[in-house]
């Protein structure tokens, strides 16, 4: 039954014969439903019936090889077949007849994935033309979308032959889909605000508004209503207060040609006239803020945006009125904030926080001067004592006192218009955060945060109801939400500004003033700490690091439980920035708290680079406690033996890196993750397993499915170069992949970031020459040493680094050849050399340990041949060099001017001629220290 057209009756029979036996459910039972559908095959189109029959065992034939993957191939042939067998339906009239069965076809080789992406085209065009010759207009639009995207992304050589098939409005819909698949392709969302993310939406912003034209042109409401709604989409995630001026144009475009056609996109047209109308008011523009908030009512006919404009209106209209007060305390907030925000640049800041305090006081006349005065510091009374800490200690508890007032506040209010009062304390906090009055700015974030506790008691009532709504529908309740994670986080900078007020970074501890060193005769001197004053002030200090903390940890909650991952996202970098001390120092286990709530948060939403730094900083926190400060000679044979209450602080840090390692190798395509972030990742993963005594397998943690080509080797290297350098501090040693092979990978590979690259090579030329494999130390020095003229791509932030390891890989080599003379003068030159190199780099970097040490290497290079006037005068120019990087890295710090003096006094020795001779400090080749 091979070949039916040439023995049509014998493969009958042997058909039959085959379906009235037992037959084996394989792949020959698809092979005969083809057979069979062959001996129906249609000759011309009058004999519809034979067609019917031919037709349905292809079907059959393609249902049966559906459902096992080993069978995929038989819907492949299927197909094949079909389409040579239906040629003579393939003319105007008769193309209706394939609708039915092409569209199975199609269907099947979607589901089944069909590698053969250009076939699967060719018939999506077929099928198009089917729709259109039977004038199957709607199906024809709706199979035309799907139909386009695939092509485009998978064969765009055919894109044009499908859209020379779309009667204008259909190609207008799919550069509609297109731009929201531009927009989606690297996420949902935009969550890094980078300079070139920002330009390439305006982009899509700015051709769609040609397009908009277009379709207004056309005429077709449905048409505009579409362009209109994606312009929205593509505007959205611009939508916030340093962005939305350039979003302004095209949203009233989209406002015009809706009110326009009249269109019933009411819930659109409103959202779109509200966004216009905070964008009109940040810029000055209140008459036109105004009357794009009076449509938004007139289309609010759902009222869910009611309360929201009703006090957008108000507000506006009070801050309009220039010569009238007033009845109400709130309204004559209102007025005093929006003249404060409204103030011109020339106005001076005693004008500005005038009013910003009148608006205080008009909103908690109470209380608000009292929460204001805490930081007054002539409301200070320290007693009869004059001596600083006494001060210092009245100042704290007149602190203190004071803003617990404000809890008071909510016992004098009888109205019950809490919300909008979260708006008008937020206003206030906000517009002097902005003008930099920052006692104003603390004390209405204390007040606005205030009805934090009792607005999330009534959000909860609500819960259930605001289920039932749709995902993207306006809660007053969420918008009140993102106002208090935004005050949180003013909160939080306008307490660190406080600290630094008082001299102290975040999380780090008061520092008593000198005063209390100096001993007067008959003084008795005592440490600080055993001093209640001074125990009262560095309490105070803890408190205030640890009132900024809670904000940002509030402010990420919030984050979490509206889904935003913007706030989530932003509470991480806030904390990590303003930590960054804290986690330089080794000191991540004082904040660890704030990190694991941060890691709950920002797990399901929030980019993976910053969610990789947080791992990074929580994992190295749980672990650093526990990684043995003992010498390289010192032996600990088993760590957990020896710090058994480790053993849940080191299993969760292994369980977070693991996390962050899963994150890094499942992101997707067009994420990109900087190699600085996976190298940070990859040394606290690979530290976690040997403390916690685990072997790592040489591929461990590199072979994600969805990683590429680039990736894969670069973290191998990573974590072999993570294994050597655990290895011989004492701890369980890592059995290593072959450093050659390291080596040679390493070299061979294709860097995204020039800075990790250098570091990475000057790491592995360390343990070269360790290992004393000379060769490798020298070809992977010289890769550093010569490579693109020293890595000119590294930034200028990165020049320091970049130095320290220049000068670093230049002492290895010339360390090298140092001990592989052999007798050989000319190597001692070549050696001398290279140490002058690493002295000119460590005088760029300002390194004084990295210049005395290469100094001191060049000096027994050098001694053995100052002896001869001829050999000492080659060595005239490098010494001159050497000598004014020692000056270039002292003038930046004194602390080494012994060695200074003593080392440079021995160069200028044999460099002014004398032949004496001497031993420079440590010649066993370290520096003169």
């Amino acid at each position: 039954a091979k070949e039916p057209g040439r023995y049509l009756e014998i493969s009958s029979d042997c058909l039959q014969m085959y379906f009235k036996g037992r037959f084996p459910v394989n792949q020959f039972l698809g092979r005969a439903y083809l057979c069979q559908g062959q001996l129906h095959a249609p000759r011309s189109t009058d004999n519809l019936e034979e067609f019917e029959k031919f037709v349905l065992f292809f079907m059959k034939a393609i249902d049966f090889a559906t459902y096992e993957r080993r069978y995929f191939f038989l819907v492949y042939n299927a197909s094949v077949l079909y389409w040579q067998l239906v040629r003579p339906f393939l003319k105007p009239g008769f193309r209706y007849c394939l609708i039915p069965s092409l569209s199975q076809i199609v269907t099947a080789l979607n589901q089944i994935e069909e590698p053969d992406n250009e076939w699967r085209a060719e018939l999506m065009i077929n099928l198009l033309e089917c729709f259109l010759d039977a004038s199957k207009l709607e199906e024809a639009k709706e199979f035309s979308s799907a139909a386009a995207v695939f092509i485009k992304e998978n064969v765009p050589e055919k894109y044009s032959q499908i859209f020379s098939l779309m009667e204008q409005g259909k190609l207008i819909e799919i550069e509609c889909l297109e731009c929201e698949y531009e927009m989606k392709k690297d996420g949902t969302e935009i969550v890094t605000y980078t300079k070139g993310v920002v330009e390439a939406q305006l982009k899509l912003i700015k051709n769609l508004e040609l397009t908009l034209k277009r379709a207004v042109q056309l005429g077709d409401p449905g048409v505009i209503q579409v362009v209109c709604a994606t312009q929205w989409n593509l505007c959205l995630p611009l939508l916030q207060h340093n962005l939305h001026q350039h979003v302004r144009k095209p949203l009233i475009s989209v406002a015009e040609v809706l009110e326009e056609i009249d269109s019933m996109l009411i819930l659109l047209r409103c959202q779109v006239h509200m966004e216009i109308a905070r964008i009109e008011e940040d810029g000055d523009r209140l008459e036109a803020a105004l009357e794009h908030l009076q449509k938004a009512v007139h289309l609010n006919s759902s009222g869910q945006y009611q309360e929201h404009l009703r006090l957008s209106c108000k507000r506006l209209r009070l801050s309009a009125m220039l010569y009238e007060s007033p009845v109400h305390l709130e309204d004559q907030a209102v007025m005093l904030i929006e003249q404060a925000k409204r103030g011109k640049q020339k106005d001076n800041m005693r004008k500005k926080r005038s009013l910003l305090v009148n608006a205080g006081l008009a909103l908690a006349p109470d209380t608000f001067q009292i929460v204001l005065d805490s930081e007054n510091e002539a409301k200070v009374f320290s007693g009869k004592s004059n001596s600083q800490i006494s001060y210092l200690c009245a100042k704290a508890q007149h602190h203190t006192k004071s803003v617990k007032k404000v809890d008071e506040h909510l016992k004098h209010l009888k109205n019950g218009n809490g919300r909008e009062r979260i708006i008008l304390w937020a206003d206030l906090a906000k517009v002097a955060c902005k003008q930099e009055v920052w006692d104003v700015c603390r004390a209405a974030c204390r007040f606005c945060l205030l009805y934090d506790d009792i607005f999330f008691r009534e959000a909860t009532k609500h819960k259930q109801r605001e289920s039932l709504l749709p995902a993207k529908s306006f809660s007053f309740e969420a918008y009140l939400l993102r106002i208090l994670a935004e005050i949180r986080f003013i909160n939080a900078e306008a307490t660190v500004h406080l600290l630094r007020l008082q001299g102290v970074k975040l999380n780090d501890h008061a520092v008593p003033p000198e005063a209390t060193y100096q001993c007067r005769p008959g003084y008795v001197s005592y440490l600080p700490d055993s001093d209640p004053e001074w125990k009262t002030y560095s309490l105070w200090i803890d408190n205030l690091s640890h009132y900024a903390m809670e904000n940002f940890k509030r402010a990420a909650e919030i984050g979490e439980e509206l889904n935003e991952a913007w706030i989530v996202h932003n509470a991480v970098v806030y904390v990590l920035n303003y930590n960054r001390h804290v986690i330089s120092s080794g000191r991540q286990r004082d904040i660890i708290e704030y990190l694991q709530t941060l890691l709950r948060a920002i797990k399901t939403v929030g980019s993976t680079e910053i969610l990789l730094m947080l791992c990074n900083a929580l994992a190295r926190g749980l672990i650093i406690s526990w990684i043995p400060k003992s010498k390289p000679a010192e032996k600990i044979e088993d760590t957990a033996v020896e710090n058994p209450s480790g053993f849940p602080d080191i299993k969760a840090a292994l369980e977070i890196c693991e996390f962050a390692l899963k994150a890094m190798t499942g992101t997707k395509p067009n994420e990109k993750i900087s190699i600085a972030a996976q190298q940070q990742i990859i040394a606290t993963w690979v530290k976690a397993k040997q403390l916690n005594q685990q072997q790592i397998r040489h591929q461990l943690g590199t072979q994600g499915e969805n990683n590429d080509g680039v990736q894969n080797p670069l973290a191998r290297i990573l974590v072999g170069l993570e294994m050597y350098s655990c290895n011989g501090l004492g701890l369980m040693d890592f059995t290593c992949p072959s450093l050659s092979q390291l080596l040679d990978l390493a070299l061979e590979c294709s860097w995204s970031d020039s800075l990790v690259e250098l570091q990475t090579l000057t790491r592995l030329t360390y343990f070269a020459y360790v290992s004393q494999d000379y060769k490798r130390v020298m070809t992977c020095s010289k890769r550093i040493l010569e490579s693109d003229d020293n890595f000119p791509s590294i930034s200028k932030n990165n020049f320091l680094q970049k130095q320290e390891m220049l000068s670093v890989a230049a002492c290895i080599q010339g360390k090298s050849i140092m001990e592989n003379l052999s007798g050989r003068k000319h190597l001692r030159v070549a050696a001398s050399k290279t140490f002058v190199q690493s002295a000119r780099h460590a005088g760029e970097a300002g390194n004084y340990s990295l210049v005395m040490f290469a100094a001191a290497h060049f000096w027994n290079a050098a001694l053995p041949l100052l002896g001869s006037p001829h050999d000492r005068e080659q060595f005239k120019e490098p010494t001159k060099i050497i000598l004014k990087n020692i000056i270039k890295a002292e003038s930046k710090n004194k602390q080494y001017s012994q060695i200074l003096s003593f080392t440079t006094g021995l160069l200028l020795f044999h460099l002014l001629g004398c032949t004496d001779t001497g031993v420079c400090p440590n010649s066993g080749g370290g520096p003169g220290t």
